[in-house]
């Protein structure tokens, strides 16, 4: 069985992304279910197939147990993580499905603590070919520190949940709206040279008083070099065929002919092989402002 389990910050659009994706997969033939694994959620604008509000909810567990929304959050996965058996049995009956995971919004569900990562390894036990797809609100871009932020925690969500990873960069229309971007789209999706996103940290009094914190984190990232971006507009089906396919490649889902057929029918175009740079100059000339500083 193949899935994706969508992950990332509050605000960047997993809730969304999930159902966009829903829709252009069945529209492609694929038969999806959506399992909500957010708690908090109690307000889902797709059909849910499973959902962990049927064995914990956010709300119970605070007025309970005194805990606050952090607090409540963890409690909740945590007691998902000793209830397996339950997600087990309701997975069960959607095995000819494709999955989508809708996953909370707290990070450090992803960068320090262990029961995401163990339910996700316990899936994987049972023979599901998962795809973590982290979202980030691509107007992090507009800011150098908020960037460098970005990928460190893009970086360390990856070593952490241990699964083929794509990371998107979400509401790609939206990207310049706080901002103009310093460099072309594709310096942040390849994440290329750093050390240029340094030198404008170093225009800032702020960050310049952080010039070796900065260097060290950059080199760190730099040195994993596991981390790159695939920008991805929910309304546009073009960036959305480009997520799938990485992450097609990256659980190793194969699809047919009538898929393929499908895609060129929905798409009215033709889908072949495109170089990365036609990708972003795409996407560029869509949502983007002529022109940069470099």
């Amino acid at each position: 069985m193949f899935g994706q389990v969508v992950i990332g910050p509050p605000g960047s659009g997993k809730t969304t992304y999930c159902t966009g994706m829903y829709d252009f997969l069945s529209k492609l033939g694929r038969k999806v279910a959506i399992i909500n694994l957010d708690p908090a959620n109690d307000s889902l604008p797709y059909k849910c197939s499973i959902d962990i509000s049927d064995l914990v909810t956010l709300t119970d567990v605070m007025d309970s147990l005194h805990l606050g929304p952090n607090g409540g959050l963890i409690y909740c996965i945590e007691y998902l993580e000793k209830n397996m058996d339950w997600l087990k049995l309701q997975l069960d009956q959607f095995k000819d499905c494709y999955l989508l995971f809708d996953c909370p919004g707290q990070v450090e569900l992803y960068t320090h603590h262990n029961s995401v990562k163990n339910i996700f390894q316990q899936l994987t036990k049972w023979d599901f070919r998962l795809c973590s797809v982290h979202l980030v609100d691509s107007h992090y871009c507009s800011e150098p520190g908020k960037f460098i932020s970005v990928l460190l925690t893009s970086l360390n969500t990856m070593l952490q949940i241990e699964l083929p990873h794509v990371n998107v960069l979400s509401k790609a229309d939206l990207i310049e709206n706080y901002g103009k971007l310093a460099f072309n789209l594709d310096f942040y999706t390849e994440v290329l040279d750093l050390d240029f996103l340094l030198e404008h940290l170093q225009k800032d009094p702020f960050f310049a008083k952080y010039a070796k914190l900065n260097e060290a984190i950059v080199g760190l990232v730099q040195d994993y070099s596991l981390v790159t971006f695939v920008a991805m507009n929910i309304q546009d089906k073009e960036t959305l065929l480009r997520v799938m396919q990485c992450v097609d490649k990256a659980n190793g889902y194969v699809f047919g002919d009538l898929e393929e057929r499908n895609i060129h029918s929905l798409l009215s175009c033709a889908v072949g092989a495109e170089f990365e740079y036609e990708k972003i100059q795409d996407i560029q000339e869509k949502y983007m402002k002529d022109g940069t500083e470099n």
